[in-house]
C-alpha cells in the first residue's frame, strides 16, 4: 500500500453495494480499503472483505465495530439505510473525514442531520451517484426551464428490482429537484406520487411520478416532458451498480482535500453551475 493511498471504510460491506465498492477500491488506484463494517450478528463478520466481494483476500477481516474502524481511516462510503447513516454520520463528524452517502429514503430529520454533521465532516450526499444520471439531472433542468409551463406536462418514470423500498427513488426525486428546479417551483408542493380512482384532469404544472418494481433491473429513469402533438423523452439505464460505486470511489477523492461541508456529485463532477 503507498502511503499516500486514500483510506476508505465501506459499511453495509455485505450487502451488493457494499461488495461492489470493496471490488472497485481494490482496482482504483489511489485508494484502498481500511475497514468493512456489517451490522452486528452479520453472518459476514470475521470474514474477509475481499474473499466475500471476490477479490481473493485482501486481509482485511469484516467488523460490527464502526469506532473501531473509523480510527485512523480518511473516509467512509455509505450505501446502507436511513437511521444507519445518521449514526454513521455523527462518527464521521467526530473523526472529521469525508463521508459519501448514497443512501436514499432520508427524511427532512435526516437531512438535518447530515447538514449538522457537516461542519466537521466533508459530506458528499446524492441521490444517484453516476455520472450519466448527473448528466441527466442537468439536462432535465436545462429542458424545463427552456419549455414553458403552460402547455408542457413533467413525467418521471422509474423502474428499479423488486428488493427496492424506498419510493420514488433517490434518483427520480433527484430529477424531480432538477425539474422544479428549471420550473421555479417547489417539488414537495408540486408533486403528485399516487393516482388511483377518478382522479379528475391532470393538474397544470405539476410533476407526476410513475413507480414500477420488479426483477433484477438495476435502476432505468426517465423524464418525460409533454407537449400538446409532441413529446421529448430523456432517460438512463443503469447496466451495473459498479457505476454508482465507481462514483463514490471518485466522491471521496475529490472530497479528500476539501473544507468541512455538505457537496453533491453536481460539485464533484463540476455540474453545479449548469
Amino acid at each position: 500500500m503507498s502511503e499516500n493511498e486514500m483510506k476508505l471504510v465501506v459499511v453495509g460491506a455485505g450487502g451488493r453495494m457494499g461488495q461492489a465498492l470493496i471490488r472497485i477500491i481494490h482496482e482504483t488506484p489511489g485508494v484502498t480499503l481500511h475497514a468493512a463494517v456489517s451490522r452486528e450478528g452479520s453472518p459476514f463478520i470475521g470474514k474477509d472483505a475481499g474473499e466475500l466481494a471476490g477479490t481473493g483476500p485482501l486481509g482485511v477481516p469484516v467488523t460490527s465495530d464502526p469506532l473501531q474502524a473509523f480510527l485512523n481511516a480518511e473516509g467512509v462510503i455509505d450505501f446502507t439505510t436511513p437511521g444507519t447513516s445518521v449514526a454513521f454520520a455523527g462518527l464521521a463528524a467526530q473523526a472529521r473525514i469525508v463521508h459519501v452517502i448514497g443512501t436514499t429514503g432520508c427524511s427532512v430529520e435526516d437531512e438535518e442531520k447530515f447538514t449538522a454533521a457537516s461542519r466537521h465532516a466533508r459530506v458528499v450526499k446524492s441521490g444517484n451517484m453516476s455520472l450519466g444520471v448527473n448528466l441527466l439531472s442537468v439536462l432535465t433542468k436545462q429542458a424545463t426551464r427552456a419549455l414553458p409551463a403552460e402547455g408542457w406536462d413533467i413525467e418521471i418514470i422509474e423502474m428499479h428490482h423488486k428488493h427496492k423500498v424506498d419510493a420514488p427513488s433517490g434518483t427520480a426525486l433527484l430529477l424531480g429537484e432538477a425539474a422544479a428546479e428549471g420550473r421555479g417551483i417547489d417539488l414537495a408542493t408540486q408533486s403528485v406520487r399516487v393516482r388511483d380512482g377518478h382522479t379528475g384532469p391532470r393538474p397544470g404544472g405539476t410533476i407526476g411520478f410513475a413507480t414500477l418494481r420488479g426483477g433484477s433491473v438495476v435502476g432505468d429513469h426517465s423524464v418525460i416532458l409533454a407537449g400538446e402533438g409532441e413529446l421529448v423523452t430523456l432517460s438512463h439505464s443503469a447496466r451495473d451498480r459498479s457505476i454508482f460505486a465507481r462514483g463514490a470511489v471518485a466522491a471521496a477523492l475529490w472530497a479528500r482535500n476539501k473544507k468541512p461541508g455538505q457537496y453533491s456529485m453536481l460539485d464533484v463532477l463540476g455540474l453545479s453551475n449548469q
